[in-house]
């Protein structure tokens, strides 16, 4: 563990979690102690950001901006080239840390780093990619076209789960789009953001650029309250629950700022009758019990079709029943522990509460008389209408319903709130294609013969409803975070208007 933590300096007392313009600060803003999820045990302390640090930092952000901005954007993508390089140098520590700090087993954090430099690949290329059109216009001697320019400083609000390759999805490409970041990390995980923004640091050294990367570890209330009300931050992109979503969406929207929101996904899987059942298997197990079921994209719902449910169900808990739970930077283990104690009790909350209504466990079920926060992953067969099934508890709960039809199934699927991930496991083409069609999923990612996590950089990450309808990594999401501007050019003699108007 101090290895881990040596490797990135973490060794300070407390570790300060404010970094402006590549210089670090101790916070005014109290100190919070990180616990090792897999032990319960003090990891480090750290300083977080009062008000006058987050106002120090976003300074820094505007003022890096109007410098930033001017550079060209194959220059700013040389920048992120070298920080993905950078990341490579240090993907097994940063790994590590990933897992130490937040309970993911090493594969996972492995596969986290990996995110962040496939991301910074792909703003490289990205970054002579910045296209805008030409278009034709309707008066003669004139030509009209689009282009982007570079947005502003772009506010970043991450979660504990996902806590450094997210915060890369909207960095990379921020930063080829000319616009630098203040990130706000979340309270149970700033030592993996300190490591990050020290990496950073040293890709942006003697630059001139140093601004570009800020960091301001910090409660809501202090941090994240500042960001959402700030008009000096354009972009606002957070991560994390729904009940967050709604507040953070709002007070944005009322001063005319833009938002990325990537909240809460209660995800489906679709079992048809004809699906490759050992295919299936697989893909759920991951999807349910990967990162101990506290992903985004974790499979909430398993909705399988009434002819093979007790089937599936029985090779099911076969399947759990040979996940290794334990020391997630131990080889081997394939669950480690939930965040907090707090998780813990809200899942035997969920699970109680679900037993009230109707809810039959087959499998696991308990929290684990060992240290740290540590879960049994659990299968429930439950009706379609049960209230429980309409949330997103942030826990490895796993809740089986029947079906009979694929329509059935789509309706069941849609039928919740969120809108984040889904996919159907079938042999048909017929099936396949109905749940991709405008009367199927109405999620923002829907796979076929695939789970619901693990989400590649190249196509846009987000979903739809109360999900947030944001979007963000691949595919054309780079216009979040630039501004769109329309023009046209008058290369003749005369002054005709649009419309055929005659004026005068």
């Amino acid at each position: 563990m101090n290895e881990i933590l040596e490797a990135f300096g973490l060794t300070d007392d407390p570790v300060p979690g404010v970094c402006v313009a590549g210089e670090w600060r101790q916070g005014s803003g109290g100190i919070v102690e990180i616990p090792n999820p897999a032990t319960g045990e003090v990891l480090a302390r750290v300083s977080l950001a009062g008000r006058d640090d987050y106002e120090a930092a976003v300074s820094s952000s505007v003022e890096a901006f109007l410098r930033w901005r001017t550079l060209p954007a194959p220059q700013r993508g040389e920048y992120v080239r070298r920080l993905g390089n950078a990341l490579r140098e240090r993907k097994e520590e940063l790994g590590a840390l990933v897992s130490l700090e937040a309970g993911k087993i090493l594969p996972e954090g492995l596969g986290e780093v990996q995110e962040m430099i496939d991301i910074c690949d792909f703003a490289v290329g990205l970054s002579r990619q910045l296209y805008g059109k030409t278009m034709a216009s309707e008066r003669p001697n004139h030509r009209m076209y689009e282009q982007w320019h570079p947005l502003g400083p772009v506010g970043v609000i991450t979660a504990f789960n996902f806590p450094v390759a997210v915060w890369s999805w909207n960095a990379a490409i921020a930063a080829v789009c000319g616009d630098p970041i203040l990130w706000k990390p979340s309270e149970r995980t700033p030592l993996t953001a300190v490591a990050v923004t020290k990496i950073c640091n040293e890709v942006m050294a003697g630059s001139g650029y140093e601004g570009v990367f800020n960091l301001v570890a910090g409660t809501g209330d202090v941090v994240g309250e500042a960001m959402v009300d700030d008009r000096r931050l354009p972009l606002i992109s957070a991560t994390g629950s729904t009940r967050m979503g709604k507040i953070v969406g709002p007070k944005v929207a009322a001063r005319m700022g833009r938002t990325i929101l990537e909240l809460g996904g209660n995800n489906a899987i679709i079992v048809m009758d004809d699906a490759d059942l050992e295919l299936a298997i697989r893909a759920v197990l991951f999807a349910a019990v990967g990162t101990a079921g506290q992903r985004c994209t974790t499979l909430r719902r398993l909705l399988v079709h009434r002819a093979i449910a007790d089937k599936f169900v029985d090779r099911l808990k076969d399947a759990y029943s040979q996940v290794r739970i334990g020391d997630p930077l131990d080889d081997g283990t394939l669950m480690g522990p939930l965040v907090s104690q707090a998780a813990v009790d809200q899942m035997m909350q969920a699970l109680e509460a679900a037993r009230d209504q109707g809810a039959q466990v087959v499998y696991g079920g308990k929290a684990l008389d060992r240290p740290g926060y540590f879960v049994e992953p659990t299968i429930a067969r439950i009706g379609k209408d049960a209230p429980i099934v309409q949330e997103e508890t942030f826990a490895p709960i796993l809740w089986v319903i029947e079906f009979d039809t694929l329509e059935e199934a789509i309706e069941i699927q849609n039928g919740v709130s969120q809108g984040l991930s889904s996919a159907i496991f079938t042999q048909s083409l017929k099936n396949a294609e109905k749940f991709l069609s405008a009367t199927g999923s109405d999620c923002g990612i829907a796979n076929v013969n695939i789970g619901t996590s693990g989400a590649e950089i190249g196509g846009a990450f987000g979903g739809e409803k109360d999900t947030g309808g944001g979007r963000e990594a691949g595919s054309d999401s780079w216009k979040a975070y630039m501004r769109r501007q329309t023009t046209t050019i008058n290369w003749g003699d005369d002054l005709p208007l649009a419309q055929g108007i005659e004026f005068g």
